[in-house]
C-alpha cells in the first residue's frame, strides 16, 4: 500500500543529523556504483510556470524514486515519488519542500567538513531564505562556528534571519549590510541566493576560504564572479555533468572546454576518499552544489522507513488489482 507523507509527517521524521548521514551514504554509493542518477531536466511553458524532474536509484538501501517539481510566481511544489527498486511497487508519495531544504543544507555541511580548515569559525551567509536556514544548521554541526555574518538585500528579512538563527544555534548571527562584509575575512562563505549576476567578488576572498555556493542552478545564473573562480584552488560538484547543464558560475567559465570540464572534482570521489580535498591552509575550495536526486532518493528513503516504523502517512489505493466475479473465475 502506498502512503502520502505531508511536510508535517516530514519535518517530525526528519533531522539534520540524520540528513547528513543519507547524504554521505548517497555519495559513497555514486562512488561505488551502487547508485545511479539523472541529472534534472526542466519543462518550460513560456511565459508560464516551470516543471523539474530529477531521478535516481539506489541499489543499496532498494528504493529508486523521481523529485518532480513546479515553479512559478505563486510558489514552488515539490513531491518525491519513492518506489521499490526490485518489485516497482510505488512505496510513497512524499511532500518534499523541507526534505530539499535538509538534503541541500546536509551537503554543504558535508562539505564544510571535507573542504574547510579544521579551524574554520567564522561564516558568512549571502541569502536569507529558507535554505539559508539549514545551511547555517548543518555547517555548524561540521565545524565549532563562533560567529556569522548575513546579508540579504531586505534589511527587515535579515535581522529577522540573524534574530531566527542566533535563538536556534546558540551562536551569535549579526546582519551586516553589504555582500562584502558578510564575506570578507570569513573562514567559510555562503552564497544562497537566486542572482543572475555574481554576489561574491574574488577580491573579497582571503586565503583558505572554503566556499558553499548552493544558488545559480541555471546557466544564465551566477552568484560568483570570474575572479572568485579562478581563485579556486579546488573546485568540487556534486555532479560535474549536472553543472554542465546547469551550474552558471562554471559554466560561464569553461563554457564546452571538455579539458577545463575535468578539473571539476565530483564530491562523490572526495566523500569515498578516492581523491584528497584541501591539501594545504591557504587553498580556497569551493563546493558547487546543484542538488541531486540521490541525495533525495536516499534521504527520502530513511523518512520512509521512520515513518513506516511509527504507522504515520495516509495510505492511498493504487492500482489495486480487482477481484474477478465468480463467473469469471470459474471460465
Amino acid at each position: 500500500m502506498t502512503i502520502l507523507l505531508s511536510e508535517a509527517d516530514v519535518k517530525s521524521v526528519i533531522t539534520m543529523p540524520l540528513a547528513l548521514e543519507a547524504v554521505e551514504d548517497s555519495f559513497k554509493r555514486l562512488a561505488d556504483g551502487t547508485a545511479q542518477v539523472h541529472s534534472r531536466a526542466r519543462l518550460h511553458v513560456p511565459g508560464k510556470s516551470y516543471l523539474h524532474y530529477m531521478a535516481a536509484a539506489d541499489a543499496t538501501s532498494g528504493y529508486m524514486g523521481l523529485k518532480i517539481y513546479t515553479s512559478a510566481k505563486e510558489g514552488l511544489r515539490f513531491l518525491i515519488l519513492l518506489f521499490h527498486a526490485e518489485s516497482g511497487e510505488l512505496l510513497a508519495e512524499i511532500e518534499a519542500d523541507y526534505v530539499g531544504q535538509m538534503r541541500t543544507g546536509a551537503a554543504s555541511g558535508l562539505a564544510t567538513r571535507l573542504l574547510a580548515r579544521a579551524e574554520a569559525k567564522t561564516v558568512g551567509i549571502i541569502g536569507t531564505g529558507l535554505q539559508a536556514r539549514t545551511q547555517l544548521e548543518a555547517i555548524s554541526l561540521a565545524r565549532k562556528i563562533e560567529s556569522v555574518r548575513a546579508f540579504s538585500r531586505d534589511p527587515q528579512r535579515r535581522e529577522q534571519f540573524a534574530a531566527d538563527m542566533t535563538s536556534k544555534l546558540g551562536i551569535p548571527v549579526t546582519a551586516v549590510t553589504s555582500a562584502e562584509q558578510a564575506v570578507r575575512e570569513m573562514d567559510i562563505v555562503v552564497t544562497s541566493t537566486t542572482s543572475t549576476n555574481p554576489v561574491v567578488e574574488g577580491r573579497w576572498l582571503k586565503p583558505g576560504v572554503h566556499i558553499n555556493a548552493i544558488g545559480a542552478n541555471f546557466p544564465q545564473k551566477h552568484e560568483l564572479d570570474a575572479e572568485a573562480i579562478r581563485r579556486c584552488d579546488l573546485i568540487v560538484a556534486d555532479s560535474r555533468e549536472q553543472s554542465k547543464i546547469e551550474s552558471g558560475d562554471l559554466i560561464q567559465m569553461y563554457g564546452d572546454d571538455k579539458r577545463r570540464w575535468m578539473n571539476v572534482v565530483e564530491f562523490a570521489e572526495i566523500v569515498s576518499g578516492k581523491t584528497p580535498g584541501r591539501t594545504g591552509n591557504e587553498q580556497i575550495t569551493l563546493f558547487k552544489s546543484n542538488g541531486i536526486a540521490t541525495e533525495d532518493v536516499v534521504t527520502a528513503g530513511r523518512i520512509y522507513e521512520i515513518a513506516k516504523e511509527r504507522g504515520m502517512g495516509k495510505p492511498i489505493a493504487l492500482w489495486e488489482k480487482t477481484a474477478r466475479s465468480a463467473e469469471a473465475r470459474a471460465v
